[in-house]
């Protein structure tokens, strides 16, 4: 529908940049997903596949998960949050580069090309673990009560923790590309130290004073209490993620305020 045949009221009138989003949305809906073979499904199999290397290894050595009855329930609720978080700051930090050559349209901005990838990617995350968690307590037969409130409070830190992280590497990563590759070093070990494999509570004491302050280990934290009701992960604290977050989000945001068109340039 052509914009001068919407009345003057129509909501997308009012919010235009709401329309360069869902614009941004589709476009790549088609390139990441229409192109590749599998599209879409591979952003499923992906999880399904590490679950279930990680349950058959974990299995042979340990009888019993460390937590319920499931080991592909145990790592998923760890594995699930931990690769949304990975992915989309992965993509929210590469928003200039994806958008480039849209930034110098009047219409779109480097703020529509963030969001339109976050919340593509927070959708796509939503399903992943609407199927995967589904299927494994179908597949497994796992009888529980699952506490929907703190399953989204997860989701919600694990995206907002992705969204600040990304800004903030959208901004050093162009400006400083020798970034990127610091970053990758940086992070290679959070598999191993995001309590994926290992709950926090049966961490030394030790270790724990210093891995408190990751702050994936609270998300993992909020969404394994929300799938198991006699877990209580007294240590989480969602304040501090958001926290931690908003200062990034806001120093990216500030930042590309600032650099956004010399850095679409190069």
């Amino acid at each position: 529908m052509q914009q001068g045949l919407l009345p003057q009221h129509h909501p997308l009138r009012q919010w235009p940049a709401w329309r360069t989003i869902s614009a941004l949305m589709f476009r790549e809906m088609s390139t990441s997903y229409g192109k590749s073979p599998g599209g879409f499904v591979w952003t499923i199999l992906e999880p399904v596949g590490g679950i279930a290397l990680l349950t058959v290894i974990f299995s042979l050595a340990v009888r019993i998960p460390p937590m319920g009855s499931s080991f592909a329930l145990f790592y998923a609720t760890g594995l699930l949050p931990f690769l949304m978080f990975l992915d989309i700051s992965k993509k929210v930090a590469q928003s200039l580069q994806f958008s480039k050559q849209l930034l110098f349209y009047p219409g779109v901005t480097f703020v529509d090309a963030i969001f339109a990838r976050f919340l593509l990617a927070c959708m796509v995350h939503a399903m992943v673990f609407v199927i995967v968690l589904t299927g494994i307590i179908w597949y497994d037969n796992v009888e529980l009560i699952v506490n929907v409130p703190l399953v989204v409070l997860a989701f919600l830190m694990s995206g907002g923790l992705a969204l600040g992280v990304g800004c903030a590497n959208c901004f050093l990563m162009r400006r400083f590309p020798v970034w990127a590759n610091v970053w990758a070093i940086i992070t290679r070990p959070l598999f191993l130290i995001s309590c994926i494999f290992i709950p926090f509570d049966s961490m030394p004491e030790g270790f724990r004073t210093v891995l408190w302050y990751n702050p994936l280990i609270h998300i993992v934290g909020t969404n394994r209490s929300g799938f198991y009701s006699t877990y209580r992960a007294e240590y989480v604290e969602p304040i501090y993620v958001v926290l931690i977050a908003t200062v990034l989000f806001g120093s990216g945001l500030a930042l590309l305020t600032k650099w956004h068109r010399d850095l679409a340039q190069r």
